[in-house]
This record gives structure tokens, sequence and C-alpha cells, in this order.
């Protein structure tokens, strides 16, 4: 994929906040997190890199950007079933729009977004807990519990889905290979029968698996 080219001499170059983190997107989705400065997107919007702290004093200004424009199509399924099933479908709304970006929960994880992306998948969460009769208190913990874990899952599934040397550090993904080994050198006949499912790649049904353990955890305490 294509980043925006330099202009041409003697035009200069339409600087906006909206374009700025499209293109932001584009090369994260092009070269990873690691491989986003400031000075790499000026380059692509062929601008000074002074020119973007217009718009974003420090680079965690742009990927708190980033994070709320990922969520942007993260309402989820319209439906009038269950509450339980209504928030599930909002969390894997919120992990779709993660894995739609390379490193999305990387960029996702520690932001802090108040736009109305943001705000708004929050609101459909509480509406729907809170709907269920849920107290104030326990919705916002149960929103956090739930961004959390989809949050957490999505970081260890694209970090063990990623090409080797190209994690932070180059540090390669997770090697079956090498747990397998080190699961048979030992005594440990637990993990020697749990290993089809660490070694194997089946994330939606590990990211289910939790996400009904929190779905149904809740409807225990209601």
């Amino acid at each position: 994929m294509s980043v925006p080219s330099t202009p041409t001499r003697g035009r200069p170059a339409r600087l906006d906040h909206a374009r700025t983190v499209r293109t932001a997107l584009d090369l994260l989705d092009e070269s990873g997190l690691d491989a986003l400065t400031m000075r790499r997107l000026a380059d692509a919007m062929g601008v000074q890199a002074g020119a973007l702290y217009r718009y974003f004093a420090t680079k965690q200004d742009l990927l708190t950007a980033m994070a709320e424009r990922m969520l942007a199509d993260a309402d989820g399924p319209a439906t009038d079933g269950e509450w339980s099933e209504r928030l599930a479908a909002l969390a894997r709304a919120m992990r779709t729009a993660l894995l739609d970006h390379r490193d999305g929960a990387r960029v996702y994880a520690g932001t802090h977004s108040t736009g109305p992306n943001t705000l708004g998948f929050a609101e459909n969460v509480l509406g729907v807990l809170r709907d269920a009769g849920f107290d104030d208190a326990d919705a916002a913990r149960a929103l956090m519990a739930v961004a959390n874990f989809t949050v957490g899952h999505t970081l260890e599934e694209q970090a063990a889905l990623q090409p080797a040397g190209e994690g932070p550090g180059d540090a390669g993904p997770a090697d079956a290979g090498v747990l397998r080994d080190a699961v048979a050198a030992g005594r440990y006949p637990h993990l020697t029968a749990a290993l089809p499912v660490f070694t194997g790649p089946d994330y939606d049904a590990h990211f289910e698996f939790g996400l009904r353990l929190l779905v149904d955890g809740l409807r225990a305490r209601r």
C-alpha cells in the first residue's frame, strides 16, 4: 500500500487532522508501530516535521487520535437480543476494529481518547449493562473488564502472529516448537495435555472462551 507522495513544487501541502491520522494508519499497516515516527509521517504528508505539532504535541497524542479513529466502526451489530449477546457483540466489534490494523492493540493500549467514537462505544456498553439492571458502579467496572480483556487478548494475538524480527526489539513471535521442547524436557503432564490448545492458532476460540467467562460472571452477579 502506498502513502501520499510529496506534493509538487510550488503547491503547499494540505495538512489537516483527519488526513494526518489516515496517513498515520496507512504507515502503521505498512510498516508497524515501531517504524512509525513523526518524521516519517511528515515525509509521507510532504511537510516539515514541525508542522505536525500543530495538531499533535507528542507522538502519544497522535496514537490517541489513531486509537479514536480505529473505533469508528466498533458499534457492534444492532440487535434486540438478550443483554449478554449485545455485550458480546460489542466486544467482538472492538476486537475486529483493533485487528483491522497492524499493531492495532499496541496503538490502542494506554490511550485515553475522549473522542466521539471512544465515548460512543463506552456509552453503548454502559447502556446495555444499565438496561440489564446493573448499577452504575458495576456497569462501569464491567465496561473496564470487557475492554481490558479485549485489548489484552488482541495484543497477545497480534504479537503471536507477527513475523519474526518485526516485534519490539526485533523479538519474533512465540515459537510453538520452543514451548513444546521446554515442556517435553521436564515433568509437566498437565501442560503436555494442554499443549494442543496453547500452540494452536484458533484465536477466535480463545477469545470466545474468555468472553463467555466474563459474561457468565456478570450474569451471576446481576
